[in-house]
């Protein structure tokens, strides 16, 4: 819990562990944790004509253009629970997002950002992501063979559920390596921007997820 508003943006490449600390943090600072896909189907679900655009290009499997993707976001972070600060993971993507989310912050009155990027070691996310499993029933389990002990066809570990473990396609070695590729080709542009503006700061998101929180947390709080 805290009475300072902060306004927090994590980046992370895949398998950085970004959503699980982005929620860790949030409930920390007591702050809604909102991802790009919260903003896009919060919007389809109210209805609101920026929501129903949203929606045509998401049944399309279009990307949601950005000009589209800021006006949500606008739209999200004028709602009271942001107005003691946020969490934000997935957006901005873009400088042109980041722009954006830097004059809606002016607009509104708001504390600066900062941008936490969560470092981790090539080899690491390839481990990570390459022994995760996901169940296949009610469930919706993930978890990862050098934990559980568990493998692709294996009975879940819930005692609950009856579902069979299997691995995604993007979680093989190759298809993880292309992922990082674009992720950086993506995302550099915008680890830059933030970084020529002493906005950033890099954490290292290696070790269990309580220790990474700590190193975050203490980071944003300086």
């Amino acid at each position: 819990m805290t009475d300072r508003e902060y306004n927090v943006v994590l980046l992370g490449a895949p398998g950085a562990g970004k959503g699980t600390q982005a929620k860790m943090l949030a409930a920390e600072l007591n702050a809604p944790h909102i991802s790009t896909g919260d903003i896009l189907r919060g919007a389809v679900a109210e209805g609101s004509e920026l929501g129903k655009t949203a929606k045509g290009y998401m049944d399309r499997g279009e990307l949601v253009p950005d000009e589209l993707v800021i006006a949500i976001a606008r739209e999200r972070l004028a709602q009271p629970d942001c107005t003691a600060g946020l969490v934000l993971d997935g957006f901005p993507r873009t400088v042109e997002q980041a722009e954006a989310l830097g004059r809606m912050l002016d607009d509104l009155g708001r504390e600066p950002l900062l941008v936490v990027n969560l470092a981790v070691d090539e080899d690491e996310i390839v481990r990570r992501l390459s022994g995760r499993r996901l169940c296949k029933g009610d469930c919706g389990g993930i978890y990862h063979v050098d934990q559980e002990g568990i493998e692709t066809g294996a009975a879940c570990p819930d005692e609950g559920c009856d579902g069979e473990l299997y691995q995604r396609s993007d979680d093989q070695p190759e298809a993880i390596l292309e992922r990082l590729d674009v992720y950086k080709r993506q995302t550099q542009p915008l680890i830059d921007y933030y970084d020529e503006r002493g906005l950033l700061v890099n954490v290292t998101g290696e070790g269990d997820p309580q220790t990474i929180a700590g190193r975050v947390l203490q980071a944003v709080r300086g």
